[in-house]
């Protein structure tokens, strides 16, 4: 699936967050507007239409092997053997130049598996207990095929490793274990472990797909980074990234970068953002144990299911304007969400537009439970702030000690009247806006 495709699902994603469809049932909302003003109102609430199973194939999801006529790789010291001609190894790299299944087994050292076919073949690598080890490039380079599809034989361990540094040896600026020109599957039940010290654990520089499989990953940048999407059917994920958890954006194309969960466990430890999305970020269920500068971080965050647990020192869910296509939107439909939060400021669920719960339980612990630009809508679930139950969401908002010069305000606070810190001079730090509930 290539970029045209991935953009028309995007819009398809985005556009179902505002239409009305079939299965529309009627409830009381309640807004709280970014001057503190809250009212109700009884609206049509829509079931959500969007499918996005829809992106794995059975292929992507069965991790089938048809070992008929799969041709075997030995890999052994700093060389290989193969039992087909379509396989070249000189040295320490082997190189598959036909679309088929290989079979690898064994251990290299300082080498690497390069995938060369055209652009109409599909290649299926199954690591049966491997490990690679490359000093200075990627242990699996993908440079050209349609798909490649890495089947992790069941009950076994494999284990990609970089040595400290990345050496070129074509056009393409290839940092990571894992590098795919082109689209990239990994399923299977075995076990993957990636070390990267010097860079990116995975990278896909077209579609990511994982579909099963257990996966431990090391990086000194991004544990699992695509260009166009990252879409993930079930898994159990350790993830220690010095930057990003999971990534996925075209720094050229802002009408793509999508992140699909469909579930999985996720113990993710991250020095930036926990999961990152240019465009949509989906969780429809699985299990997060996150911690990280930001937990969740895209233009638009869905989360229809799954136990998601954040501590951030940042943001804990962060709707940014990563995106020009639409407006950014935090939008719960089910699922536990806990969020704790560090001192400072700092925002338990950030959005630079609106915030919308319908349903599950959301707990946030912090100085700033939500922060919003435009509207904030809770019409069903349970939100829960610094364990105090509310119908309302509270807003922040810069505050501080009242007019004055570019000395620093004080800090702004829901006073016992009600009343909002007001704006201080310059440097002034953030004050709560309270609610009408708060107010009475």
């Amino acid at each position: 699936m290539k970029k045209i495709t991935l953009t028309l699902i995007s819009l398809l994603i985005l556009v179902s967050l505002v239409l009305s469809g079939c299965g529309s049932t009627k409830s009381t909302k309640t807004t709280t507007d970014s001057s503190g003003t809250s009212s109700s109102t009884e609206t049509t609430e829509t079931a959500d239409s969007s499918n996005l199973e829809e992106l794995f194939s059975s292929r992507d999801l069965s991790g089938d092997v048809q070992t008929a006529d799969a041709v075997k790789i030995t890999l052994s010291g700093n060389t290989a053997t193969a039992s087909s001609s379509n396989v070249s190894i000189s040295g320490s790299t082997v190189t598959i130049k036909a679309e088929g299944t290989y079979i690898l087994s064994g251990s290299l050292q300082d080498g690497s598996i390069i995938v060369n076919v055209s652009k109409e073949e599909k290649v299926t690598l199954v690591l049966n207990g491997v490990s690679i080890t490359s000093k200075t490039f990627a242990p699996i380079y993908v440079v050209q095929a349609d798909k490649v599809f890495i089947t992790l034989s069941d009950g076994t361990t494999n284990t990609l490793e970089n040595g400290g540094s990345f050496k070129q040896i074509d056009d393409n600026n290839v940092d990571a274990v894992i590098f795919s020109k082109d689209d990239i599957t990994i399923n299977g039940t075995g076990t993957l472990t990636i070390k990267s010290p010097a860079g990116h654990g995975i990278v896909g520089k077209d579609e990511v797909t994982i579909a099963s499989g257990t996966y431990n990953i090391t990086s000194a940048k991004t544990a699992i980074r695509g260009n166009d999407s990252i879409e993930i059917a079930d898994g159990t994920f350790t993830l220690n990234a010095e930057t990003d958890g999971i990534h996925a954006e075209d720094s050229d194309d802002d009408s793509v970068g999508l992140v699909y969960i469909k579930g999985g466990t996720f113990n993710i430890k991250a020095g930036d953002d926990a999961i990152h999305a240019t465009t949509t970020l989906q969780i429809d269920g699985g299990t997060f144990n996150i911690t990280a500068a930001e937990g969740l971080e895209a233009t638009v965050i869905k989360i229809n299911d799954g136990t998601v647990s954040i501590n951030a020192s940042d943001d804990g869910i962060n709707a940014a304007k990563k995106s020009s296509t639409t407006t950014p939107l935090v939008e719960i439909n089910g699922g536990k969400i806990t969020i704790t939060m560090g001192q400072g400021d700092t925002d338990g669920i950030d959005s630079n537009g609106n915030i919308t719960i319908n349903g599950g339980t959301v707990s946030v612990t912090g100085n700033s439970a939500f922060d919003y630009d435009g509207t904030g809508t809770v019409n069903g679930g349970t939100v829960i702030v610094n364990g105090s139950q509310v119908s309302t969401l509270p807003n922040q908002m810069m505050g501080g000690g009242g007019a004055g010069g570019p000395g620093m305000g004080n800090f702004g606070t829901n006073n016992n009247n009600g009343t909002a810190g007001g704006f201080g001079g310059k440097g002034g730090f953030k004050g709560q806006r309270p609610t009408q509930q708060q107010a009475s």
